[in-house]
């Protein structure tokens, strides 16, 4: 298995592709766990040394979501006890952020739940952007990256965001094309790859990656992740299921640190000089052994998700710390049986009268 590690490790400093062999190699298991992540770790230090990019989510909108996809505690149908609300306003959406960047955080990252945005709602975007951007300057705080997440794009409005002054937009693939009917039938695969080639098209920095712990195998993972390097993503967040009660999904709780962190060297095999992110579910699945992804990932979520609970800011700034890292500065180029109880809903940010928890 040295062998196969050392080879993958000179491909990746090659910006080459594993071959497919290889990429299922990595997640069998049959090599030792330190030996993967310490081969993964020399690529991540090459492309991105020790820094840690720090990203937060801004829900702008929660819950009551028209599409179904299993995985989610927003989809249609969704008896998940999570906070309801429609648009925070723009003011609101601007302290948020100035917090977060407050904290650390370099990008900042809109979200709204629905199939995507209607006029009315990239206004709303572009309301929110500007807002953002006047809060940093009446503060003297440096300007956040802005990244968008709506939902399916139609014609035009990728290049109305990027003239707003956002500089990316994401939209994960998810999961492999051959199961994706599984996971969500009311859009497809390809909807989700047009999406991104739109904002591509547009100047956005396209943003993609994947869940896992959904039912996958070895092979969808492999998939997925050639699907995503042939689309060319500047950004791959790499989520690990949150299995709330009241979806489909509630109750998969197959994952384990040694899957999470063998899922993640595969990504930065696959993805030597792109930023890797550490996403949804890292705390719950990772548990203690978080430090050693992020010798894997160079970019993290900092704060709560969406509708759940992340960890305290303070907590993970120190983990960055104790594992000898250091936060990525704003004027820094970036790119050359778990328990049920672990999923804490979401009750304060956005929709609240409670500060997030950067």
């Amino acid at each position: 298995m040295a062998d196969l590690l050392d080879e993958l490790t000179r491909k990746a400093l090659r910006r080459e592709r594993p071959t497919r062999e290889e990429a299922l190699a990595v997640l069998a298991g049959e090599d030792e766990l330190l030996e993967v992540v310490a081969a993964g770790a020399r690529v991540r230090r090459r492309f991105f040394g020790r820094r840690v990019k720090l990203n937060t989510i801004i829900n702008m909108k929660s819950g009551l979501c028209p599409e179904d996809c299993s995985y989610c505690s927003q989809r249609l149908g969704s008896t998940a006890e999570i906070l309801k609300y429609s648009w925070i306003t723009p003011e609101d959406a601007a302290r948020t952020a100035g917090r977060a960047v407050d904290a650390g955080v370099k990008r900042v990252c809109l979200v709204a739940s629905g199939r995507g945005p209607g006029d009315r709602d990239v206004r709303r975007i572009e309301d929110t952007i500007a807002a953002i951007r006047e809060d940093a300057a009446e503060n003297g705080r440096p300007e956040a990256e802005i990244c968008v997440c709506l939902g399916l794009l139609q014609e035009g409005q990728a290049e109305r965001l990027r003239e707003a002054g956002a500089h990316a937009y994401s939209h994960n693939l998810n999961t492999s094309e051959e199961r994706y009917s599984e996971i969500c039938t009311t859009h497809t695969f390809a909807d989700r790859v047009d999406t991104l080639q739109r904002a591509a098209a547009s100047g956005l920095s396209p943003c993609s990656g994947a869940i896992f712990g959904m039912g996958e195998s070895d092979g969808d993972i492999v998939d997925l992740a050639f699907a995503l390097r042939e689309l060319d993503p500047d950004s791959v967040p790499v989520n690990f299921l949150i299995p709330f009660e009241g979806t489909p999904l509630g109750d998969r709780w197959e994952l384990t640190p040694d899957r999470c962190l063998r899922i993640l060297a595969l990504f930065r095999f696959c993805f030597p000089d792109v930023e890797v992110r550490l996403a949804g579910g890292r705390e719950i699945h990772l548990r203690s052994l978080q430090p050693l992804a992020l010798h894997l990932a160079n970019s993290v979520f900092l704060g709560d998700y969406l509708t759940s609970e992340g960890r305290p800011g303070a907590d993970d700034r120190q983990m960055i710390a104790d594992a000898g890292f250091t936060i990525e500065g704003a004027d820094e180029a970036t790119l050359p049986g778990a328990r049920r109880d672990l999923v804490a809903i979401r009750r304060r940010g956005a929709g609240t009268e409670e500060p997030a928890n950067t």
